[in-house]
């Protein structure tokens, strides 16, 4: 099962559910989707709109990997869980987000070998393909590396 979370904003997110249907690397994978606010409807894809954390947890837990928005809430409990994720930036150019702070959070953890990032252009199925045979850095929570990221941000 591959599960998809694009957490609570306001903003519409369909960018990356049409880009999930389109994948022809994932057409044989169940897909469940955390979609917030984004009112997108699919066959292919389970949405739901709202989870309670622990219930994501869970799924997280379940889950083969993961595909999310560029939060930083949902890339560290993934992270805390142990599993691969391809995180896409919101992005402020299609009304996703307020700003693009998304696309540096993703990118300093990309560049850090903790996820690969699906930045604006980029083919999600040759990220998919990469992913799965992509060996992540396994993340420890220390303060060292919060602090570095804050300066990044």
């Amino acid at each position: 099962m591959v599960l998809v979370l694009v957490g609570t904003q306001k903003q519409d997110f369909s960018r990356l559910f049409k880009e999930i249907e389109e994948s022809n690397e994932l057409k044989n994978e169940k897909i469940v989707a955390q979609s917030g606010y984004t009112k997108y409807e699919s066959e292919k894809i389970q949405c739901i709109p709202f989870i309670l954390h622990d219930e994501i947890i869970e799924k997280t837990r379940q889950a083969d990997f993961i595909i999310c928005h560029g939060g930083v809430g949902t890339i560290f409990d993934s992270l805390y869980q142990k599993k691969k994720i391809l995180a896409m930036p919101r992005l402020k150019k299609y009304g996703e987000h307020v700003n693009d702070h998304q696309i540096e959070v993703c990118n300093k953890l990309q560049e850090e070998g903790y996820i690969l990032c699906v930045n604006d252009g980029d083919s999600l199925d040759e990220k998919i393909k990469l992913l799965r045979k992509t060996s992540f850095k396994e993340y420890i929570n220390n303060n060292k590396f919060i602090d570095i990221l804050k300066e990044e941000i």
